[in-house]
């Protein structure tokens, strides 16, 4: 996991990759963080924590029931 919150985040930024999402389980539960790229810092900046409900309009319209995706 430190390197899904370390390494990647770092690789992604340096390839210009805009968006960058981390899925994680939070007590059997998916949780996704997103981040999108400071063009002045050429690091990520956190946009949201998404419990419940993945609804985001960049870099697509998306809207994702997360509870539906647990047994």
């Amino acid at each position: 996991m430190d390197r899904d919150r370390s390494l990647k985040p770092f690789t992604y930024a340096k390839a210009a990759i805009t968006h960058f999402w981390r899925i994680e389980d939070e007590g059997g539960a998916p949780t996704v963080h997103t981040y999108e790229l400071d063009a002045m810092t050429s690091s990520y900046v956190a946009t949201g924590i998404h419990r419940g409900r993945l609804k985001v309009s960049l870099p697509f319209p998306l809207d994702i029931d997360l509870d539906a995706l647990v047994p």
